[in-house]
């Protein structure tokens, strides 16, 4: 019968009095000499006096499953002293290592050099241990990566960052550093698991290359350090501002286009009682005002889209007035050009959620490796949910490109790339113009934690291998190869401006509005026409 681990376990202190009859059939439950149990063993060597009793004793206790996470201390009487010795195993198949732990003559003396684990098993005599490293990206990693030549960084780059990190740990605990190689992180399909998480069930290998933790997988494995801030998100460039937004009403808030409209309406109310005035002073010609509103307000219009008129008024009065309102409109009309220009040209901030993304139109796509194809399938909500049917179309091919095709797809724009972040800004670095470094935006798609290192569940080095790691991180050379390979966010040193000719899509709102202008236009002849019947009948 296997025990059920609890929280409290690690309190548990067993006491064997070998003396007693049947007092080994205990050490029978292997799994109890693990951690995080703890023994502590009674031998009188007064009560065997034989020494083949003796010498089967200790033989029997030689054969224990000891290994490096055992918690076993043997007290040995000597006349009225009691020696403690701990043993444990560095490998399953080695030699058992006795170490004196203290002595007991009426008080405890603790002979430890450390009380800490680590400091007394990291050695464990070569014993190998094996890694198992993912790679999607190419095959060269294989030659690559166990050679740390650090060259093709573009490809892999975590699984040759969290390789460097692990086989350093295996140099501090004195193993012997070996490897194997997967093509998939692991993933539950039909009740069986595939790739690194496999591995690291069935044994195959210790520990494995940063992954991200789920329920699933802390079913079968423990999530130790992180030795690989890796992260996956869509690249892509900020489209133009006219993509998002109607940049012909941008230039000003809404309180100064309301300021505007009420000038038009002033100057309009002006203009006619400037004209009522001159109808009944002035005769009358066709290129006159005629005192009505409608072309009081023509001529208020064509001052504010800086046009003029044909129509205009003849007296001096009328002629100053109208010369005002040319000159207001004039300062008016230049900030809204100079604004237009500027707006045109800008990038826009209005994608920085997964929602925006998803609204936004632009196309999507992801580097064709093996988790993009459980990624996009792992979210049940609305918003996520639609990703799948964008990349992979129900009609055409699935939008799945490798490294360079896909930036290059970010550098023309309108692209969303989903990958590892620090390939795509490596390739960057390579190709793009420093204008075009400043657009490139991040959105996170999974939401997820930093991944983390993941360890057999039930291996004897679990606790050396943590402390391994933390003392690696802790020293700063975690931050040193991690400076070596993996390569930032480039950085806009400085933004510099690039003509982009103006096309149909900047245009919209103008087409749009020429287009509904059109109609209405069209409506209202129609419309003439048809009074214009009615009144002839």
């Amino acid at each position: 019968m296997e025990p059920c681990s609890t929280r409290q376990d690690h309190n548990l202190l067993f006491l064997n009095d070998l003396n007693c009859p049947d007092a080994e059939q205990a050490f029978q439950i292997t799994s109890l000499l693990r951690f995080p149990y703890r023994w502590f063993v009674l031998y009188d060597d007064m009560n065997n006096r034989t020494n083949e009793n003796r010498e089967s004793i200790k033989k029997r206790l030689l054969d224990l499953p000891l290994l490096a996470d055992s918690d076993f201390v043997l007290a040995e009487r000597k006349g009225n002293i009691f020696l403690l010795t701990e043993w444990h195993k560095p490998s399953p198949n080695g030699s058992t290592y006795s170490h004196p732990r203290g002595f007991y003559n009426g008080s405890l003396q603790d002979l430890r050099p450390r009380r800490e684990l680590y400091w007394r098993r990291k050695d464990i005599m070569g014993h190998p241990l094996t890694m198992s490293n993912v790679i999607q990206d190419s095959n060269t990693t294989i030659y690559h990566l166990p050679r740390e030549d650090r060259l093709l960084l573009h490809y892999d780059p975590f699984a040759k960052l969290c390789w460097s990190h692990v086989r350093m740990a295996f140099e501090m605990l004195n193993a012997t550093p070996r490897y194997i190689f997967s093509y998939r992180w692991g993933y539950i399909k039909d009740g069986q698991w595939s790739g690194m998480i496999n591995d690291l069930r069935i044994g195959r290998a210790d520990l494995g290359t940063n992954c991200v933790a789920n329920s699933k997988r802390l079913e079968v494995v423990v999530f130790t350090d992180s030795i690989g801030q890796f992260k996956v998100k869509f690249i892509f460039r900020q489209p133009p501002l006219s993509y998002l937004a109607n940049v012909f009403a941008l230039p000003f808030s809404m309180t100064v286009w309301v300021a505007i409209a009420l000038s038009t309406v002033l100057a309009t109310v002006s203009v006619y009682f400037a004209s009522k005035w001159e109808v009944k002073r002035i005769a009358l010609n066709s290129n006159q005002l005629d005192g009505s509103v409608g072309d009081a307000l023509l001529l208020t219009m064509s001052a504010l889209s800086q046009q003029g008129c044909s129509k205009e008024p003849k007296g001096l009065s009328g002629r100053i007035m109208l010369w005002v309102i040319f000159t207001a409109l004039m300062a008016l009309y230049a900030a809204y050009c100079a604004n237009i220009v500027v707006l045109l040209q800008a990038p826009s901030t209005g994608i920085r959620t997964v929602e925006q993304l998803a609204q936004s139109g632009i196309t999507l796509g992801a580097i064709d490796t093996d988790y993009n194809r459980f990624v996009f399938r792992m979210f049940n909500d609305p918003v996520r949910a639609s990703f799948l049917q964008k990349i992979e179309p129900p009609k055409g091919n699935p939008h799945y490109y490798d490294l360079y095709e896909g930036v290059a797809k970010i550098r023309q724009g309108f692209f969303a790339f989903h990958s590892t972040v620090d390939s795509i800004y490596r390739r960057a670095e390579e190709t793009f113009l420093e204008m075009e470094k400043c657009d490139l935006k991040e959105v996170d798609f999974m939401n997820a934690r930093y991944p983390l290192v993941p360890i057999n569940k039930h291996s004897p080095y679990l606790e050396l291998l943590r402390v391994a790691m933390k003392r690696i991180r802790e020293s700063g050379i975690q931050s040193a190869l991690h400076g070596r390979i993996i390569i930032p966010k480039p950085k806009c040193t400085h933004r510099m401006t690039a003509f982009s000719s103006v096309g149909l899509l900047n245009m919209r709102p103008v087409l749009y509005f020429i287009l509904y202008g059109i109609i209405v236009s069209v409506f209202i002849l129609l419309l003439e026409i048809i009074v214009n019947k009615i009144i002839n009948k």
